[in-house]
């Protein structure tokens, strides 16, 4: 790829987009470029629809170029890297990139990959990214290994989406005497205006996004000792301690935690863990300015048999 003067990175999650922008690196050192601007938008799930997540996407970009004091004109001198949740193969990358603006040069990669990229500079390593969902991600020997990450329908484990899913599950079960309802069970239930049809009005379209708002109603109800709730976060930190475990299995020697949830869950893991945790040497951002810069964009992914 031929240089280009600015470089913009994308971490896009299911409920935000963040956009950085940096000059090209007098030095030629990826990353050494200056900062020049940085901004936020809406989701950028890609399962969201493209029209939808690109208009998020410039936004963020906007918002970098308004702190610059510029505007998109410079697309045509710009290399741009896409870290986004929802992309799950190669053919995901091409279309998502294809709906977009044309910049000089262009990468895509999952969010998992590019967080992963910037939390090791490029090296070997593995996150763990539990936010709004979740995904386990380790880069080893020039490949990638996914380990979930499906989606929250039917996976996403200790995410906040799937946290606050059992929330509400426990709520309901508490109302109609299945199990013991407790302060927290009814403050869930009163959350959405006490009776189980309302809970059923909004679950009709509710998102990921929505039910991972729960989260610190239900951390806060933790803290407090509530049994439900402690059981819920109890359960959601032995999930993220099995994918821990299933990535330094696969060969990468750290895993960094990332994400909304990982610094509430971190508490609650198993203490083997201590022994694998690391702190990421820069964030997802990063990452994916190294893709703008012609990081492998990890594709094909391996999605990892158990």
């Amino acid at each position: 790829m031929k240089p280009t003067t600015f470089y913009i990175g994308i971490d896009g999650g299911g409920t935000k987009c963040r956009a950085r922008l940096r000059a090209a690196a007098p030095s030629g050192v990826t990353g050494d470029g200056a900062l020049l601007g940085e901004g936020v938008g809406g989701s950028a799930n890609i399962r969201l629809g493209l029209d939808l997540i690109w208009t998020h996407i410039l936004d963020a970009i906007d918002g970098a170029l308004a702190q610059a004091h510029l505007t998109r004109a410079i697309f045509s001198d710009t290399s741009l890297g896409l870290g986004l949740a929802g992309i799950t193969t190669g053919a995901d990358c091409e279309r998502t990139i294809a709906a977009g603006p044309r910049f000089a040069f262009a990468n895509a990669a999952t969010d998992a990959h590019a967080a992963c990229l910037g939390a090791f500079s490029g090296r070997d390593g593995a996150i763990m990214i539990t936010g709004t969902g979740s995904a386990g991600y380790a880069w080893v020997g020039g490949r990638g290994h996914a380990v979930g990450g499906w989606g929250f329908e039917v996976n996403d484990d200790a995410s906040a989406a799937v946290l606050g899913r059992e929330a509400i599950r426990a709520a309901l079960h508490g109302f109609d005497g299945l199990a013991p309802h407790t302060a927290f069970t009814r403050a869930i239930m009163a959350h959405f205006g006490g009776h189980p049809s309302d809970v059923v009005k909004w679950v009709t379209t509710a998102r990921p996004g929505d039910y991972g708002t729960l989260a610190p109603m239900i951390m806060s109800h933790t803290a407090d000792g509530d049994l439900i709730a402690v059981g819920i976060v109890e359960r959601a930190a032995q999930d993220l301690g099995k994918y821990l475990a299933r990535l330094n299995e696969i060969g990468a020697p750290k895993i960094c935690l990332v994400g909304g949830m990982a610094d509430v869950l971190t508490p609650w893991l198993a203490p083997w863990t201590r022994s694998v945790l690391a702190v990421p040497e820069h964030d997802a951002i990063e990452g994916a300015i190294l893709l703008a810069h012609g990081a492998p964009n990890g594709m094909a992914v391996e999605a990892v048999m158990s």
